[in-house]
């Protein structure tokens, strides 16, 4: 696990800046090949600046809406008002100038019972995949990481490889009092991905962004470790925070 693309900023607001530019840049160069930009975007509070940005000059002049298609990498299973609801925040920060088709968006039905939610995305995903295939090869995934070394809605000690035969999964957890039934996508999803870029910040992160960093592969224990493409890239983004316990030969 010791080689990683790991990029340090002073701040959240430094970090959130570089993506944006990092997310114009790839979306430019997707569409210049002649395709359509897909991206898969994270819940929770730390990409929020980074999508909030996204909805503002400079960077909203710069974005492809009309050619980018947008996933999500889990959802909470509440109604899309409900401000738990990872489709409602980007509604509310990255999708508010509603300049991307309603076609374009490919959310999780969170008001679903679990499991069918869960089925109605994998179908959804099938759908948009070439011919053959189950799922799209998404072009970026935007990726959290939890204290406890979660991302999307793979928690600790919740979820063994046997059950990933499908891109998504129902999930039932109990984490920081919110609610417990989610939708996920799966390693089969995450790792066909073009490019992968993990979002961390905070002191609170620093322990486990260490320990998954570091030499010890314990993706049960830490199932971000869980997400390496075998064809796509992974760049971490991390703030000085959450990096203050990386070892040297990490960073």
């Amino acid at each position: 696990m010791l080689k990683q693309n790991i990029l340090i900023f002073p701040n959240p607001d430094d970090l959130a800046r570089a993506a944006a530019k990092k997310i114009v840049a790839m979306s430019e160069n997707t569409v210049l090949q002649g395709r359509i930009f897909s991206l898969a975007l994270a819940g929770g509070d730390t990409p929020q600046t980074l999508y909030r940005l996204l909805a503002q000059p400079p960077y909203v002049n710069q974005l492809p809406w009309s050619q980018m298609h947008f996933f999500w990498g889990d959802e909470r299973c509440v109604s899309p008002d409900d401000p738990e609801s990872n489709y409602g925040q980007a509604r509310r920060t990255i999708l508010v100038k509603e300049l991307v088709p309603e076609g374009n968006v490919h959310r999780i039905r969170g008001e679903m019972e679990p499991i069918k939610a869960a089925q109605d995305y994998a179908v959804q995903l099938r759908t948009f995949a070439e011919e053959s295939l189950a799922w799209p090869r998404i072009d970026l995934v935007l990726l959290g990481m939890g204290a406890d070394g979660h991302t999307a809605s793979l928690f600790p000690n919740q979820i063994s490889a046997e059950k990933w035969d499908s891109p998504t999964l129902a999930v039932t957890a109990n984490y920081q009092g919110r609610p417990a039934n989610r939708v996920t996508l799966t390693p089969l999803v995450f790792n066909s991905a073009h490019h992968i870029i993990f979002l961390v910040t905070g002191k609170s992160k620093a322990k486990a962004l260490a320990a998954v960093l570091g030499n010890t592969y314990d993706p049960k224990r830490w199932p971000v470790q869980r997400i390496h493409p075998s064809r796509g890239s992974v760049m971490w983004m991390v703030d000085e925070d959450a990096a203050s316990q990386l070892s040297g030969d990490i960073n």
